[in-house]
């Protein structure tokens, strides 16, 4: 699994822990940032730098967060290809690995952090990479908890448009602020697998 590492703008202080920290459960991690020195970049237009990251094929899973986590987890959800998960908890990561088997997490980065507030952060990326994704919890329930998941990846499929003919529909000057994100839109250009939002995000540069 390659995961990505990329949060809002207003939590910067905190993408070395997410990539250090995830770094220690995943061997294959790159961090986006945001970082320091770069253009600011609400949780939405970070949510559809992710939608572009996924939906590419670039990275296969992104841990992502906001202040509260909670406006990030929204902004993903209403984006094709996307299944986020709100995780506040280490008890929350791990279920949402088995039985969701979505591909991004939103941490809340901000809110009830507090001190201390990297042993829950660690704890929680440990807990969500801790075993494979998919096959379910509790174990005597997995073949249910399995078949509910596909059904919602299915009707979340059949619920919002093809990612290309969104993002043609994106006001174009959205569209001019994520692809000003450099780092995403090279690593796109260079790894991604989906030659068609390849090419879509080439057209743009």
């Amino acid at each position: 699994m390659k995961v990505g590492i990329i949060q809002a703008t207003s939590q910067i202080s905190k993408n070395n822990l997410l990539y250090q920290y995830t770094k220690e459960y995943v061997e294959e991690v790159v961090n986006f940032g945001c970082f320091e020195g770069e253009n600011n970049y609400s949780y939405v237009e970070i949510a559809l730098e992710i939608g572009l990251l996924i939906s590419s094929q670039a990275v296969d899973f992104v841990v992502t967060g906001c202040s509260s986590g909670q406006g990030m987890m929204i902004a993903c959800n209403s984006l094709p290809n996307l299944i986020c998960g709100y995780l506040p908890t280490p008890q929350d990561a791990y279920l949402f690995g088995r039985i969701n088997d979505g591909n991004v997490a939103s941490l809340p980065l901000g809110l009830n952090y507090g001190w201390a507030g990297e042993i829950n952060l660690r704890a929680t990326l440990q807990q969500l990479f801790s075993e494979p994704f998919g096959i379910g919890y509790p174990l005597k329930d997995s073949k249910r908890k399995i078949a509910d998941t596909q059904l919602i990846k299915q009707l979340n499929k059949q619920s919002k448009k093809e990612m290309i003919t969104f993002l043609n529909e994106i006001d174009p000057q959205i569209i001019s602020k994520i692809m000003q994100k450099k780092d995403v839109i090279n690593y796109i250009v260079h790894h991604g697998k989906d030659e068609r939002i390849v090419q879509w995000v080439k057209s743009k540069i």
